[in-house]
């Protein structure tokens, strides 16, 4: 994605810009309605590789007069056209409850347009910086530059990016997807693609999009020498008010699955990084009017069975007491506690162990 956007940014600094102190001023803005992010993963299920392309429908970026070119994107916007997937690649792979956006940033030199002018091409190489998930790496990518007159510019990406998961600390969020969705191998590597339009900003204008939740990104138009993109939705995002019982049901099995409740050692005492879920929690519930919510505690296998028990009721009744108190009506909240008698995978690694020491949500009529 990062690259992506630095891409666009590069067609800016171009010699068809109107000659001033710098290529870049007073500023270009992201054209949403011709310009998208796609990334594709390879799952093998029964032996075959099976090829999803998902994408962002939800984006901004800017490229200021200095050069610095910045581009944000709101995770919760991934589009995989399927809801319960959607949600998955939000709560488990990207756990956008904590980290909503990805940043890319560039800093762009002018005689990365050298000798670039209207009806010519060129393919360029540059670096830029993405964070994602907490963690920030730097990556280069190969871009064409399109020049459309001297106020706008098309950058596509000329190979595939290829982003490692494990450079971004989500090879683990990478093996729940797996586990939920079927038990199947995902391959730990995905390739972005990219287009992106930018228009010269009018001088003395402010930057047209200052976040990327403002911005919602339509089925883009190729670029003359492009390849014509597939039509896609307009954006991913959910809608407002109410769920449906299917779309309750399916969201709470996905948290139940995300492991981002946390708990002091031994204790019941949440710990404050649950709020990021639980807050998500509490809206979702909240759309959900007359159902009723089971929290269920479980432990992984050390300690005794009854400390065990004794421990998964205390944490379930934990979360209970917090929902009620952010404002869900406690008449719709039960609580139990499992010990360790239901563990989610085998107790004989870390990782699984922390995958045993949950809390899950079971909705009711």
């Amino acid at each position: 994605m990062a690259a992506v956007f630095t891409a666009l940014c590069v067609l800016l600094s171009g010699p068809a810009a109107v000659a001033q102190d710098s290529p870049f001023a007073p500023g270009w803005d992201l054209d949403p309605a011709t310009s998208f992010i796609r990334f594709s993963s390879i799952k093998n299920v029964d032996g075959q590789d099976v090829v999803e392309t998902h994408s962002f429908a939800t984006f901004a970026s800017s490229i200021e007069a200095d050069g610095k070119a910045t581009i944000n994107v709101k995770l919760e916007s991934v589009d995989t056209r399927n809801d319960l997937r959607n949600v998955r690649m939000r709560f488990l792979f990207f756990e956008t409850f904590k980290f909503p956006e990805a940043v890319v940033t560039a800093q762009l030199t002018p005689d990365m347009a050298a000798g670039l002018a209207p009806g010519g091409q060129k393919q360029v190489q540059f670096p830029f910086t993405m964070e994602i998930h907490g963690a920030s790496n730097r990556l280069v990518t190969d871009a064409i530059i399109t020049p459309d007159g001297n106020d706008r510019f098309v950058a596509a990406s000329a190979h595939p990016i290829l982003f490692k998961v494990d450079d971004f600390q989500l090879g683990n969020n990478l093996r729940k997807i797996a586990e939920t969705a079927g038990g199947f191998t995902i391959v730990p590597e995905m390739n972005i693609t990219y287009q992106f339009t930018f228009n010269r900003r009018v001088a003395g204008a402010a930057a047209q999009v200052a976040e990327a939740g403002t911005v919602v990104a339509t089925p883009p138009a190729a670029a003359e020498g492009a390849a014509e993109p597939a039509p896609q939705p307009s954006a991913a995002l959910e809608t407002q008010g109410e769920f449906t019982y299917e779309e309750c049901v399916g969201r709470f099995e996905i948290l139940s699955e995300t492991g981002n409740i946390y708990f002091a050692s031994g204790s019941a005492r949440l710990d404050q990084e649950s709020d990021f879920l639980l807050g998500t929690v509490v809206d979702i519930v909240q759309r959900c009017p007359g159902l009723r919510l089971l929290i269920s505690g479980h432990t992984d296998d050390d300690g005794s069975d009854a400390y065990n028990q004794a421990l998964s009721e205390k944490r379930a009744q934990s979360v209970v007491d917090y929902l009620a108190s952010r404002g869900v009506d406690r008449r719709r909240l039960y609580s139990a506690g499992f010990g360790e008698a239901h563990p989610m995978v085998p107790n004989d690694s870390a990782f699984n162990k922390g995958r045993n020491r949950r809390i899950e949500f079971s909705l009711y009529k």
